[in-house]
């Protein structure tokens, strides 16, 4: 491609990126580092070349309604402005941006800016790896915001009346901006299209897949042991004592003697309070009927008397006081077995209830 000589004599070896008409046979010719500026022969000036720097720190832009001026700020170097026709500025904007964006490492290599929007107070530039946004009075500066398209794990558009909402997910968090339905077309093509191509897959909807979290197995929570619990106490009467009740005891032995505790089956778990409930009530009952039998059966009744031998040809036997002392032991023994069982059933129940709060 050939150039007019005087933009030749400038490019000192640089190849041209971009080359916008400005109108007649002016022209915006754009290197990797520098924007160079055109001007014919006219009646008015002679044939020129303007070069500015793309090591700006901002860019501002200005409108009229046939003229548009383009400010690139240097810092302590100062400003150069340029102007080109209001009808051309977007075609010239965009490769200028695009220099600039390169220049101060924004954009890496290889890395190309496939569109430019600006929205009155905003700008959207869509690059080949990410979405820069930059919202102020300039059209660039060092105040802008910038998404990876690896970031990136959803994108989706909510139209309006006026504007269409893009949405952006990146890092988790939700990134709104919004364009004029005008535009609206060409910002959703161009950045689901861009994105996609990034991550090689044809659809949002196979993008969304693509990056979506890999669902891992979960270990079992630890489940906990409360141990073998409290051993219910024997139910069965005949365990209370190897002896019959009324039999002859030397005053120095123990007038009771209990039974070891029962094991019980390992409570590997959580048992239903109910079931527990259950287990618990069960002892106390019997026990307590094993009390009013042994009191029935022991206890002489209204219609025994002590002469109930009458007839039989033996003599009743004289009562020396012992049955009486053995059933009292035999009746305080077995208050201590219900005492045992109350703090037992005490126990078990304070037990349900914490099993039912979940500790």
């Amino acid at each position: 491609m050939s150039y007019p000589d005087l933009v030749e004599s400038q490019l000192n070896g640089e190849s041209v990126a971009a080359r916008v008409p400005l109108g007649g046979e002016d022209e915006l010719f754009v290197t990797p580092t520098r924007t160079l500026i055109y001007r014919a022969d006219g009646l008015l000036s002679d044939e020129s070349v303007e070069t500015y720097s793309h090591d700006a720190e901002r860019i501002a832009v200005s409108e009229g309604r046939r003229k548009a001026k383009v400010t690139l700020d240097y810092g302590l170097d100062g400003e150069k402005t340029f102007a080109l026709p209001t009808k051309t500025l977007q075609d010239a904007l965009h490769p200028v941006l695009a220099g600039v964006l390169n220049a101060a490492g924004i954009t890496g290599p290889g890395e190309t800016v496939k569109h430019t929007f600006q929205f009155s107070e905003l700008t959207l530039v869509i690059t080949s790896a990410r979405v820069v946004k930059h919202i102020g009075n300039a059209v660039w500066d060092d105040d802008f915001e910038e998404y990876h398209y690896d970031d990136v794990t959803d994108l989706s558009f909510e139209d309006g009346s006026v504007a269409t909402s893009v949405v952006i997910t990146a890092d988790g968090r939700q990134e709104r901006f919004k364009a004029p339905n005008e535009e609206a077309r060409a910002v959703r093509e161009g950045l689901t299209n861009a994105l996609l191509a990034y991550h090689d897959v044809q659809s949002l909807e196979e993008f969304r897949v693509t990056v979506a979290p890999q669902e891992t197995d979960e270990p079992e929570p630890d489940r906990v042991d409360f141990g073998d619990g409290p051993d219910p106490l024997s139910a069965n009467p005949g365990e209370l004592s190897s002896e019959p009740a009324n039999a002859t005891r030397d005053p120095a032995s123990p007038t009771h003697e209990t039974d070891p505790e029962p094991t019980t089956p390992t409570n590997d778990g959580f048992d239903s309070p109910a079931a527990v409930a259950e287990s618990l009530e069960r002892p106390a009952e019997t026990t307590a009927a094993r009390s009013e039998t042994t009191e029935t059966t022991d206890a002489p009744t209204d219609d025994q008397s002590a002469d109930g031998f009458d007839g039989s040809g033996f003599e009743p036997a004289l009562d020396d006081g012992r049955t009486a002392d053995e059933l009292a032991a035999l009746r305080e023994a077995i208050e201590t077995q219900n005492e045992e069982i109350r703090k037992q059933r005490e126990t078990m129940e304070t037990l349900i209830d914490e099993l039912r709060q979940g500790r």
